[in-house]
C-alpha cells in the first residue's frame, strides 16, 4: 500500500485551447496537511475538482485514497470531504437541517447519526443554535458548520478550497485549530488558500502558477533555502511619499531586483548585498528619508514572489 492519500503524474486538464493544469505531479503524505497555493486563475480549484472526481483529466493520472481518479471516481467520493470556495451549506435551512441533510448525502449510518451530529454542532460552537436558520450566522460559524458537515462520515482526505476566504482572523485561527485536530487523529487534509499565514502551518507547501507546479516543500526549509542575505526591509513617512512612489524609486536603482508592498512597509530584493546604509543613502538623493532600514529574513510570501517573479523570466 502507498503512503501517500493523493498523487498525481503529469495530470493536465484543458479546455478546448486553454490549459488549466499544465503536467502537475505531486505526493500527499497520509496524515498531513499539505498547502495548495496559487494566484486567482492559477488551477488550484480545478486539480482539486479532478482529485475529487468533478472533472475528467485530459491527460496525466492521479489517485485518492488508492483509487484512480479516471475510473473510480464513485469509490473516492465515498472517501473524502470537500468544502468549496462558495459557501457550501443551504441558507433557508437550520443549523440542524443542514446536519441532517448532509449526513443523508453521505450516508451516514442512523446508528451514529446521533454522535456525528453532536460533533458538528461542537465544532461550530452551535450545541445552542441548531435551531437558527444557517443563513442568520456569522461567517466564522458558516465556516466551522460547513467543515463539521464535510467530515460528517469521516472521510480519509479532506480538500478545503480557500475555506477561510472573507473571515475574520480570529474565525481564521479557530478555523485552523480545528483542521490541526482533524490531521491529528490522521485526516488527510489539501488545503488552498492565499494567505501566507495559513500556508506556514502546513507541513508541505506547492506553489502553482499558470497550472504548473514550480514548488513544493516544507515551509520552514523554502524559507531557509531562499535567505541569500539581500532581503532589506524599510518605510519612509507617509508625510514624505507614498509606498507606491518609494517602491518606483527604488526599482529604478541597478542595484534592487524586486520591490514588494507589505502593509506601510516595502521589502526590497537587492542583486547583491545592500548595506541599511546603503539603501538609506540611495533614498536620500531622491529626497526621500527613511523612518528605518533593516536586514530581514525572507517570510513565505518573499520566496513565493520570488518564485513566481523567476518562473515568468523576471530579473534572477
Amino acid at each position: 500500500m502507498s503512503g501517500f492519500a493523493v498523487e498525481a503524474d503529469g495530470l493536465t486538464r484543458r479546455f478546448g485551447k486553454f490549459t488549466a493544469v499544465d503536467g502537475v505531479t505531486l505526493r500527499v503524505p497520509k496524515g498531513s496537511i499539505y498547502g495548495f497555493l496559487g494566484p486567482n486563475g492559477a488551477g488550484k480549484t480545478t486539480t482539486i475538482k479532478m482529485f475529487c472526481g468533478l472533472e475528467r483529466p485530459t491527460s496525466g493520472t492521479g489517485k485518492v485514497a488508492g483509487y484512480d481518479i479516471a475510473t473510480q471516481a464513485t469509490k473516492i467520493k465515498e472517501r473524502i470531504g470537500y468544502m468549496s470556495q462558495a459557501f457550501s451549506l443551504y441558507a433557508d435551512l437550520t443549523v440542524e437541517q443542514n446536519i441532517r441533510f448532509f449526513a443523508d448525502v453521505y450516508l451516514v449510518p442512523r446508528a451514529r447519526l446521533a454522535e456525528r451530529r453532536a460533533f458538528a454542532l461542537s465544532m461550530a460552537g452551535l450545541e445552542k443554535l441548531a435551531g437558527r436558520l444557517t443563513g442568520e450566522l456569522p461567517g466564522g460559524f458558516k465556516q466551522r458548520l460547513a467543515l463539521g458537515c464535510a467530515v460528517l462520515h469521516e472521510p480519509e482526505v479532506l480538500f478545503l478550497d480557500e475555506p477561510t476566504a472573507g473571515v475574520d482572523p480570529l474565525g481564521r485561527r479557530q478555523f485552523w485549530d480545528l483542521i490541526y485536530t482533524l490531521a491529528g487523529k490522521g485526516m488527510t487534509v489539501f488545503v488552498t488558500t492565499h494567505y501566507m499565514d495559513e500556508a506556514e502551518n502546513c507541513a508541505v507547501v506547492a506553489f502553482l502558477r499558470d497550472g504548473k507546479l514550480i514548488a513544493a516543500d516544507d515551509p520552514a526549509k523554502m524559507r531557509r533555502d531562499h535567505d541569500d542575505g539581500r532581503l532589506l526591509r524599510l518605510q519612509v513617512p507617509a508625510a514624505i511619499a507614498t509606498p507606491e512612489a518609494v517602491a518606483a524609486a527604488l526599482s529604478s536603482w541597478d542595484a534592487v531586483e524586486r520591490v514588494s508592498p507589505f502593509g506601510a512597509a516595502l521589502h526590497v530584493h537587492a542583486k547583491r548585498r545592500l548595506t541599511p546604509e546603503e539603501a538609506s543613502e540611495f533614498l536620500r538623493t531622491k529626497n526621500l528619508v527613511p523612518d528605518y532600514v533593516q536586514p530581514i529574513r525572507p517570510s513565505l510570501e518573499d520566496v513565493f514572489l520570488r518564485m513566481v517573479d523567476t518562473e515568468h523570466g523576471a530579473k534572477p
